[in-house]
């Protein structure tokens, strides 16, 4: 479904993927995770098509990436990147028109489930809200990839469990593959069936997240402290 190879990516002198390989397969909801500054959004925007490798190749459902693979990319990004001016409802109608997969129905579905007002203006939503907004639009397009760069940031600690949990009723693991980059791992981890680890540009780890607890006797978290120790 997703294919990295020897993928390096620079930002002038500085190198902000190294050498990356990565084999993702769909039917997954898999979290990259990672410091600050390791390469978790690069890797997103290359696979999303919105930056290109300085070298190596990268390939969605076997096609090469490039800016028309937006048509099979669902892109959540950590910014706000709307009209503020719109209000919930022109934002999904905007969407709509946008993109051909994208299910209107399905969007008024999770903004239910969100408990966001249709009617209410983008500026002035909170930041929770806007995140909560971001995570319908990405959620509701039917492509067989949906990339989330850090979709939990700025939600109240309170809701953000039953917020990760929901999420599995919208995905179609069966067509799917979703790719969650988050510093929350202690609230996605049960929803995680693999998890990636990056550092400097570098993996340097990609586990099936059953076979971490099962063989290992850990947990992502545990995990993590011990190999970026």
């Amino acid at each position: 479904m997703i294919s990295l190879k020897d993928v390096t990516k620079r930002y002038g002198s500085k190198r902000a993927l190294d050498q990356v390989n990565l084999e993702l397969t769909s039917g997954k909801l898999i979290g990259l995770v990672g410091e600050n500054g390791s390469g978790k959004s690069t890797t997103l925007k290359l696979i999303a098509g919105l930056n290109h490798p300085t070298n190596g190749e990268i390939k969605v459902s076997g096609n090469k990436v490039d800016r028309r693979i937006a048509q099979s990319v669902s892109y959540l990004s950590e910014l706000d990147e709307y009209y503020r001016f719109f209000n919930v409802r022109q934002s999904i109608a905007f969407y709509a028109s946008q993109f051909k997969d994208f299910d209107q129905e399905k969007a008024y579905e999770i903004l239910k489930f969100m408990k966001l007002n249709p009617n209410d203006k983008l500026k002035h939503l909170s930041k929770g809200n806007r995140g909560r907004l971001k995570i319908v639009l990405s959620l509701s397009r039917n492509v067989p990839v949906i990339l989330m760069d850090e979709p939990f940031s700025g939600l109240d600690p309170m809701v953000r469990n039953s917020i990760v949990k929901g999420l599995i009723s919208f995905i179609d693991l069966e067509k799917q593959l979703v790719l969650i980059t988050t510093h929350e791992i202690r609230e996605v981890e049960n929803i995680l069936d693999e998890v990636i680890a990056i550092k400097d540009g570098s993996i340097i780890g990609h586990h099936n997240v059953e076979q971490l607890r099962e063989e290992k006797h850990t947990s992502i978290v545990d995990w993590m402290t011990d190999i970026y120790e």
